[in-house]
């Protein structure tokens, strides 16, 4: 297996998500103020081994890569950031990412978002990436037109989120749209 690619931008490491890291993955993903927009939550510690597994699961099958955002100066992680759904037939894949609301609004996502992007058309042979968007997830959405990504649709109620139905936006960027 190869070895897991570290990225890096002028503020940031894009570094392996460890088994270590599983305290910062639940802080992020049982964060109030993250899980609203994101797909998946945790309510313990000890649950949040079930994405820890996922993180080297899809590593190990080649069919993504998630990396942990670390901040260069303070060497503490911010937040994460991956690709999953990989499809080699298709050339296609899915991308996702989230910070800590104390790192929003800084910045971040528009100097590691790039990097990890062109990381993944170039290594792994990408035609397509796709991003997910709830409605009503602006920053998201913006963020994602601001690195090049178009709106393609809205998925109507396309899946069930705390019993209720929520619309998502499907957003792509081509390899040859940068």
């Amino acid at each position: 297996m190869q070895p897991f690619p570290e990225l890096e931008t002028t503020r940031f490491y894009i570094k392996q998500i460890k088994a270590a890291d599983q305290p910062f993955i639940f802080e992020g993903l049982s964060h109030p103020q993250v899980i609203p927009f994101y797909g998946v939550r945790y309510y313990t510690l000890k649950a949040t081994k079930a994405q820890m597994d996922f993180y080297e699961t899809i590593w190990k099958e080649k069919t993504g890569c998630w990396w942990k955002i670390v901040n260069k100066e303070t060497n503490k992680p911010v937040g994460a950031c991956g690709m999953n759904f990989y499809n080699p037939e298709h050339e296609k894949a899915e991308i996702g990412y989230w910070l800590l609301p104390k790192y929003w609004k800084k910045g971040i996502m528009p100097e590691v978002l790039p990097e990890m992007i062109k990381h993944l058309f170039n290594t792994w042979k990408l035609h397509r990436l796709e991003a997910v968007v709830e409605t009503g997830n602006e920053a998201s959405s913006k963020l994602l037109v601001k690195l090049g990504f178009v709106r393609e649709g809205i998925l109507r109620e396309a899946e069930v989120k705390n019993g209720k139905r929520i619309t998502l936006h499907m957003y792509s960027l081509l390899k040859t749209d940068l």
